[in-house]
């Protein structure tokens, strides 16, 4: 199964304009930051559509660190997913990300998420003081006993959420039946088992894509990618591989998606992760990010130079992994 993380394209101003470019950020200008409605709908549409009509989205969540639910006013939030559920027209199932430094507010999000027909939540816990074990499983049980017709999906983000859920803790998690899934790639092999072993029919555990082999032999659903946001296909085949137990090409696209990893120098430094491949999706022409939000407002000339590689690099992945159905047209 794959899981894709969604993202949410910006405006250059706030009108009903699209941005006026389609394959390279550093034409345009600036985001007018002081704006107020910066979520372009219109291209979040067209690239949501077009994600699922490539066959490639089995589960789709917004709002996550890639999603930039840290950049968003609550009226643009609210914005996003009302135009991501009338997108999505219940095709794949859709988490709609609340994660919140106020607990309290992450349920109030997530109740309008359900008033409008989202399928399930994708939480990372409350982070602005460091949770205990006990505090997080707790702040999960309390959004499923006040959400109990939404599946809840963990975002377990030790790095930027500051605490890690040990694996033993999934034993209390699962209590609520409406705690489905993980998102979640910090887990050595062995504890990987044992996580998989204690949710076993209870929860759906994603890895990263670059983990996909070995972990979906020791009991991985399947893996997230925001990368597809660049074109699907080779996640898609790394996932078609997986399904097939063909073990060694798993392997080699699990190889090939680590070299995006490799392209650049800035790709392991927090402060450009996430954007730096946001600037990526506008190089590889797939679908239109827009520009960063504040406070990312000066951008240093590696950091774009670095998109424009690593747009190219995941262009010759799609070039070698295609779509089934593209792969048949070049050969027919």
């Amino acid at each position: 199964m794959l899981l894709i993380e969604g993202f949410q394209p910006t405006r250059l101003q706030s009108d009903q304009s699209r941005p006026p470019f389609k394959t390279s950020l550093f034409d345009g200008k600036p985001i007018d930051h002081p704006g107020t409605d910066t979520v372009d709908t219109d291209e979040l549409t067209y690239a949501v559509d077009r994600l699922i009509r490539d066959g490639g989205v089995k589960v789709l969540t917004t709002t996550g660190s890639f999603g930039e639910f840290h950049t968003l006013l609550w009226d643009e939030h609210k914005k996003l997913i009302e135009a991501t559920v009338a997108a999505v027209k219940k095709r794949v199932p859709l988490f709609v990300g609340c994660t919140n430094l106020n607990p309290r507010e992450a349920i109030r999000q997530a109740k309008f998420a359900q008033e409008v027909g989202a399928d399930g939540l994708l939480l990372g816990v409350p982070f602005y003081y460091q949770a205990t074990v006990d505090n997080a499983v707790q702040f999960y049980h309390d959004v499923a006993e006040a959400l109990p017709k939404m599946g809840v999906m963990i975002y377990h983000n030790p790095t930027h959420h500051r605490v890690t859920i040990p694996v033993g803790a999934f034993k209390k998690i699962t209590d609520k039946p409406n705690i489905v899934g993980m998102k979640d790639s910090h887990r050595a092999p062995l504890q990987f088992v044992e996580l998989c072993n204690l949710t076993k029919g209870k929860m759906s555990i994603f890895v990263n894509q670059t983990q996909m082999f070995p972990y979906y032999q020791l009991g991985a659903a399947g893996c997230w990618s925001f990368n597809v946001w660049m074109g699907p296909s080779p996640v898609v085949a790394l996932r078609d591989a997986c399904l097939a137990q063909d073990w060694e090409a798993a392997k080699q696209i699990c190889l090939d998606l680590e070299g995006l990893n490799r392209v650049g120098p800035n790709i392991g430094n927090l402060t450009w992760r996430e954007n730096v491949f946001k600037l990526s999706v506008n190089e590889a022409g797939y679908c239109t990010a827009g520009p960063l939000r504040a406070p990312w407002r000066i951008i240093p000339q590696e950091v774009k130079d670095n998109s424009k590689k690593i747009a190219g690099y995941w262009k010759g992945l799609c070039e070698k992994y295609p779509m089934a159905a593209e792969q048949a047209r070049k050969t027919a």
